[in-house]
């Protein structure tokens, strides 16, 4: 994509203020010159997302996601850089540049947004004609109103194989369109491509990001044949991982907390009994992006997924995801049915309520969890139950939460208190010291530069690359040590990648042009850019003097003698003469 210029940057960061934006997403407080929060990027309990409203930055110190306003917005509503620019223009009514702008793939998205919104509109007129009398007698029968139809838009896709494609095509859509939106697939035999609807036969749920744009489908047969859902795969706006069902609805007026339920018939079946905060996935067991999506929202969410093993085993798997986010988390014990939506309709909204008020705690569901596996009569069971239980207690960081249900069970089970506190110190001890050697593997690892893909060749010599940083984040601080300092050129670099940064700011120096990096980030990868955020922050608050940035070239010029004359001892006469007739040339 064409470059952004400078003056335009100008005006978007301005107007664009990254904690006034960043604040929308991410409660933040004061800490100093910075603001501190919980990073959305990652589950954390202890905030290490911090914002610095000098540099217009963000930096978290936790998962390193680094960088301004626009990559803020890039990520965080999972758009292009493009997009990323258009979404701040709309939002802080700012004039867009068109000129040599490369949209073409803002324009493609937008296209697919409205082929799903047509293709809802098909859908839902289909399920409440003739054609659809079966499926709207399904939902029916199921106690879904025409009132929650109509709200989530419910539709029927006909069983046929081009009533969708068809109606499409008369719109304007071609085939590839459809088929890069999900809607549509092709089969390819004897030299001839065949493109068939993707949805027969099937009740259609459309799934609605929370600007309002149709984004998906989920089809769910109206018997009890397999595949039960067919859902829509990923495309350029839809993410599976990223997106779930009713947000739109469910984030407003939620009071800080969510329900997450295992699909989207339990969920439309809640809404309608006036449980207007449950959400769920399409298609995917929770994943951690579901996860910071939903803390975004919500400081407690309550887990009812299905009452059978499969069901109790994602709860699990769902408790071990939210444990990482500080988000409050509950479970409900359900009875009466193996759903939410039987439970309802079994026995109404106000049994289903009182169910979800008496809900535990993850801790409180673990424990009856291990209680139901053991028979606590016998010495084993008792036992093996208090083995599961005290490792569960170790994993709690609250010491009095940990005291108190080590009381319950000393009265419970007729053992020592005192005993059981033992146990678990054991424990959190033997935890403490398996994450501590883990931390120092990393650590080590990143000491000897291992794994970094940014910059590979840090191993060469840490030593010359560090002083290379310094050089770097010395100048986008201080630009004029470039005339002032000793001359340094790219060459003399040690690394290709410090190399080529050193190449783009000294450029920019030499331009008269602001070193910031908010004016870099057509320039950089999100990696190379989230390097130097990190640098910036880790380095950044030490000022540097003239002497420091001298000795730093000086180390770095001495590193590349000593890298280059080694590999003068290892070259054969041969590959030395070569080199040598080279540099004479």
């Amino acid at each position: 994509m064409p470059r952004l210029s400078d003056e335009f940057l100008d005006e978007l960061r301005s107007k664009a203020d990254i904690e006034q934006v960043i604040s929308s997403y991410v409660n933040l407080k004061r800490a100093g010159k910075n603001l501190v929060g919980l990073c959305p990027f990652h589950n954390e309990k202890t905030p290490s997302f911090s914002v610095s409203t000098d540099k217009q930055l963000y930096h978290c110190f936790g998962c390193g996601a680094s960088g301004n306003v626009i990559n803020f917005i890039k990520e965080i509503e999972n758009l292009d850089f493009y997009d990323a620019v258009k979404f701040l223009c709309d939002r802080y009514s700012i004039q867009m540049p068109t000129d040599n702008v490369d949209n073409s793939l803002s324009i493609k998205k937008q296209r697919i947004k409205e082929i799903n919104r047509a293709a809802a509109k098909f859908f839902y007129k289909t399920l409440l004609s003739q054609e659809g009398k079966e499926c709207l007698d399904y939902l029916l029968n199921r106690g879904i109103t025409k009132e929650t139809i109509q709200h989530f838009g419910l539709g029927y896709a006909p069983e046929s194989w081009h009533s969708l494609i068809n109606y499409m095509q008369d719109k304007g859509y071609s085939k590839q369109e459809l088929l890069e939106a999900g809607l549509a697939r092709k089969s390819e035999k004897n030299n001839s491509v065949n493109y068939y609807d993707n949805f027969r036969n099937r009740m259609m749920i459309p799934l609605i990001d929370t600007s309002g744009n149709v984004l998906a489908f989920s089809g769910r047969v109206l018997d009890d044949s397999k595949p039960k859902y067919i859902n829509t795969s990923d495309t350029l706006v839809y993410k599976k991982s990223e997106q779930l069902f009713a947000l739109n609805f469910a984030k407003n007026k939620n009071n800080g907390k969510l329900i997450l339920a295992e699909g989207g018939m339990d969920v439309i079946a809640l809404h309608q009994a006036g449980f207007t905060t449950a959400v769920a996935s399409f298609g995917t067991a929770l994943t951690q992006e579901q996860a910071r999506l939903i803390s975004r929202y919500a400081d407690e969410v309550i887990l009812i997924y299905d009452t059978d093993e499969a069901g109790q085993k994602a709860i699990q798997k769902a408790i071990k995801i939210f444990l990482q986010t500080g988000i409050k988390i509950r479970v409900p014990k359900l009875t009466g049915g193996k759903d939410p939506d039987e439970i309802i309709r079994k026995f109404g909204a106000e049994r289903f309520k009182g169910m979800l008020e008496g809900a535990m705690n993850d801790t409180e569901y673990k424990i009856l969890n291990e209680r139901e596996k053991y028979d606590l009569s016998t010495s084993d069971g008792k036992l093996n139950f208090l083995q599961a239980v005290t490792d569960i207690l170790a994993q709690l960081n609250n010491p009095i939460e940990c005291d108190i249900y080590a009381g319950k069970l000393s009265q419970e089970l007729d053992v020592s208190k005192d005993a059981l506190l033992q146990q678990i110190s054991k424990l959190k001890r033997k935890k403490s010291n398996t994450a501590a050697k883990e931390r120092f593997n990393l650590v080590k690892k990143d000491i000897q530069g291992y794994n970094d893909k940014v910059n590979p060749e840090r191993s060469l010599s840490i030593k010359g690359t560090k002083a290379e940083e310094e050089i770097i984040v010395t100048l986008l601080k201080s630009p004029d040590y470039l005339s002032k300092g000793e001359p340094i050129m790219a060459d003399d670099f040690i690394t290709e990648f410090n190399k080529r940064v050193f190449e783009i700011v000294s450029e920019r120096i030499n331009q008269g042009k602001s070193t910031d990096l908010f004016y870099m980030s057509q320039e950089l990868s999100e990696q190379e850019r989230n390097r130097l955020v990190a640098l910036q922050a880790e380095m950044g608050n030490f000022d540097n003097d003239i002497e420091y940035y001298n000795s730093c070239i000086e180390v770095i010029k001495k590193e590349k003698e000593r890298l280059t004359s080694a590999k003068v001892e290892e070259m054969t006469d041969e590959q030395f003469l070569n080199a040598f007739n080279k540099l004479k040339k």
